[in-house]
């Protein structure tokens, strides 16, 4: 990505481009190099309400748009994010750090979701049953609920505000979105975008800020009636509080701890190849990371070996460049963080197999790197096999069969993803069977997932709802069940039926 000077960006409220009402901005910049990506409104409550209020006025004429005519403004949306995907791939090795490779496929999400939503325009099943009553019918119907809050984190800047947003559209809601501080311009990229494919004025808007200003604004006002959040647990909790208030429809996508399992009669190469991307992917920046290995004792040493010679020829480096394999991570925060995991997995009694180190050397000290990270000798009740670091770090753990391997996996707070390793059927169905976690993997990693299944955990990492897929239609509609009498007389339903 080449610029010559910074620009600036705006909110976009009702079809039109306009600063945040206090003037005030901030700057998005590039965790590779430091790199200025442009400048965006620091908006506030004033500028949610405007958002709001068009959102609103967009509902009542989107909402009788027939939903197969929504559904073809987003086959073309879809059409014109595969024009752009190699823009916006670009675009986000530069603000977000991703590799291209994964960069390509944040946005290819966003391409297949949006095909594969418009596609319901055609659909938005309900159900017609029969009636217990002569000469009557029945049926239910799904209904848009209303203007939607999203709130959406950095790490999938493309893809997550897609599962979001085109769910929401093609069943006929409007949205307000926040995007986080750390990728804004990719959101606003999407945004125009959209506005190209001929998504009308006030039916997509977009607030840039911080969650204490515009998305605590957002959850509280009393005309938004769906929230949908994907951050940490602790994030989602507050929001659920702030919402309950006004009784608000809310979607929580938060943390994980998700865990590969390696049994003793496994393909120990492919294991490796699995972890490696489960975990160093993204730079470990994902909710589905596979930040704890579960290792079948018989298998632990050679899987520890070849693991950590295949961590340590990864390639760190700005996501732009071809060669590079395990790009930065976000921002400086994160990489305290980090590093801070590593200092309590020493404190613990575990071993750093390698890694543990900010990377500092040449162009990197231009950028938030942070050495891929491997962890051996831990306990499961250590604090880097329990808590989310959300980095390039991984805990080696050991069982000694099948089913402490089970009850290791299950031991934490998250039920996000999961994955075995085993070339026998019925261990893998076990485990998919007990494995506590919306998400299960055999023979592959914890990362992967396709927008036609639902997306989402048990436990903390939510409360209940799922992204992609049919369910996602749960989230963003709410059921009418409707009867026709045509009998010409009054018939009262379990009264003429007991009679």
């Amino acid at each position: 990505m080449v610029t010559t000077e910074t620009k600036s960006f705006q909110n976009y409220i009702g079809g039109e481009w306009m600063d945040a009402a206090s003037g005030e901005t901030f700057e998005s910049t590039s965790p590779a190099d430091g790199e200025t990506i442009g400048v965006f409104p620091k908006s506030g409550a004033d500028d949610v309400d405007r958002a709001v209020e068009a959102a609103k006025s967009a509902f009542e004429e989107w909402r009788l748009v027939p939903a197969p005519k929504r559904g073809e403004i987003l086959f073309q949306l879809a059409r014109v994010l595969e024009r752009e995907k190699a823009a916006l791939t670009d675009l986000m090795t530069h603000e977000m750090g991703k590799v291209k490779a994964e960069a390509g496929g944040d946005v290819q999400e966003a391409i297949d979701i949006t095909y594969y939503m418009a596609g319901e325009g055609r659909r938005l099943y309900g159900q017609t049953t029969p009636s217990e009553l002569r000469d009557k019918w029945n049926m239910s119907v799904r209904q848009p609920i209303g203007v939607v809050g999203a709130i959406t984190p950095w790490n999938f800047p493309i893809a997550i505000p897609s599962w979001k947003m085109i769910p929401a559209l093609v069943c006929g809601n409007t949205v307000v979105l926040k995007p986080a501080r750390d990728t804004p311009l990719l959101a606003e990229r999407f945004v125009e975008l959209m506005a190209e494919a001929g998504i009308p004025a006030g039916v997509v808007n977009i607030v840039h800020g911080g969650g204490g200003s515009v998305g605590d604004r957002l959850v509280r006002h009393p005309d938004v009636r769906v929230i949908t959040l994907t951050g940490s647990r602790e994030t989602g909790v507050e929001v659920l509080k702030a919402a309950a208030d006004n009784l608000k429809h809310v979607h929580l996508e938060l943390g994980g701890k998700n865990a590969v399992i390696v049994m003793d009669d496994a393909d120990v190469d492919l294991a490796v190849e699995g972890i490696l991307w489960s975990a160093f992917g993204t730079s470990g920046q994902r909710c589905t990371a596979a930040s704890r290995v579960i290792a079948h004792e018989a298998v632990y040493d050679a899987l520890q070996s070849k693991l950590v010679a295949a961590a340590e020829r990864l390639r760190l480096g700005p996501g732009w460049e071809d060669d590079t394999d395990v790009g930065p991570v976000i921002n400086k925060a994160a990489i305290e963080k980090i590093h801070s995991y590593t200092e309590i997995g020493r404190d613990e009694g575990a071993r750093i197999l390698t890694g543990g180190e900010v990377a500092t050397e040449g162009d990197l000290a231009k950028g938030f790197f942070y050495r891929p990270t491997i962890f051996g000798d831990v306990d499961p009740q250590m604090r880097v096999a329990q808590e989310e670091i959300f980095g390039p770090a991984t805990a080696l753990i050991k069982v000694r069969d099948f089913d402490e391997a089970i009850r290791v996996s299950n031991g934490i707070k998250y039920g996000l993803s999961s994955s075995i390793f085993t070339r026998d059927v019925n261990k893998a169905f076990r485990a998919m069977r007990d494995l506590e976690a919306g998400i299960t993997y055999v023979n592959a990693g914890t990362i992967g997932a396709e927008v036609h299944l639902p997306f989402g955990g048990t436990k903390d990492t939510g409360n209940g709802h799922r992204e992609a897929g049919q369910a996602a239609l749960d989230v963003f509609t709410e059921w009418k069940s409707i009867y026709v009498d045509y009998s010409g007389r009054l018939q009262k339903a379990q009264i003429d039926a007991a009679e």
